[in-house]
């Protein structure tokens, strides 16, 4: 891949492929961030399906009974710790509201992408040098 292209990227429960074993799938566990404030919640991972990993937590939070409820994309760089039942993020809350909206005809284009990585402060995946993060697992 150049470093000027990006992969399709797909959500993991739109593919065939799978996470190895449950307690590595992260999806419906709450997401929290720094400092211990609850987010919302995993509804899905979005992934690299060449590569098999996992690019971006699909979050939800807000709404009641999934009305008024808003998505967001987060690199899964800003994972700081996975526990049984949550997740955290090294990000504020202000960070994840403030975030570039969810749009699912977006996700494959590099604008998009480069808006989501540029406002959590890190290098995008398919630059030269990038470093992937410790988590998550492969699918």
């Amino acid at each position: 891949m150049n470093s000027g292209d990006i992969p399709v990227l797909t959500r993991l429960s739109d593919s065939r492929q799978t996470i190895p074993s449950a307690e590595e799938d992260v999806r419906g566990r709450k997401v929290t961030d720094r400092s211990g404030n609850e987010l919302g919640k995993v509804s899905d991972l979005i992934i690299d399906e060449e590569e098999r990993k996992v690019r971006f937590l699909l979050m939800e939070y807000g709404g009641f009974l999934g009305i008024g409820e808003k998505k967001s994309y987060i690199p899964v760089d800003a994972v700081a710790d996975v526990t049984e039942d949550a997740l955290r993020i090294d990000r504020t809350r202000d960070d994840v509201v403030d975030a570039p909206e969810y749009d699912p005809e977006l996700v494959d284009q590099r604008e998009y992408s480069d808006r989501v990585y540029t406002h959590y402060g890190y290098a995008p995946f398919w630059g030269t040098g990038y470093i992937p993060p410790r988590f998550p697992y492969r699918p």
